[in-house]
């Protein structure tokens, strides 16, 4: 098990129950793969940095996650799928 931590951007467009059942999904992966630890902070809706998409804002998610790389594999794999998300990414921390 390594500790992560993830943060994602999802669209501004999308229905706050949609963005919940979205989040849930996401974080489901991780749960079903046998995470440890997981403290998820949303940030909310935010102004990008630069377009993205065409979009201006996006709905902001940090996850610190210990969980197995194959999790983080297939989360990676998701989030790339999904239209939803607009923009991801996985570090990956160094125990101490």
């Amino acid at each position: 098990m390594r500790k992560y931590d993830i943060m994602y951007i999802i669209r501004p467009s999308v229905e706050q129950e949609a963005r919940k059942a979205l989040i849930n999904e996401l974080h489901q992966i991780l749960i079903d793969r046998g995470q440890e630890e997981m403290t998820v902070n949303e940030w909310g809706m935010r102004e990008l940095a630069y377009e993205i998409d065409d979009q201006k804002k996006g709905y902001y998610v940090v996850v610190s996650v210990k969980t197995t790389p194959e999790a983080i594999a297939e989360l990676d794999r998701v989030m790339k799928i999904k239209e939803d998300v607009l923009r991801h990414i996985v570090i990956s921390r160094e125990e101490k």
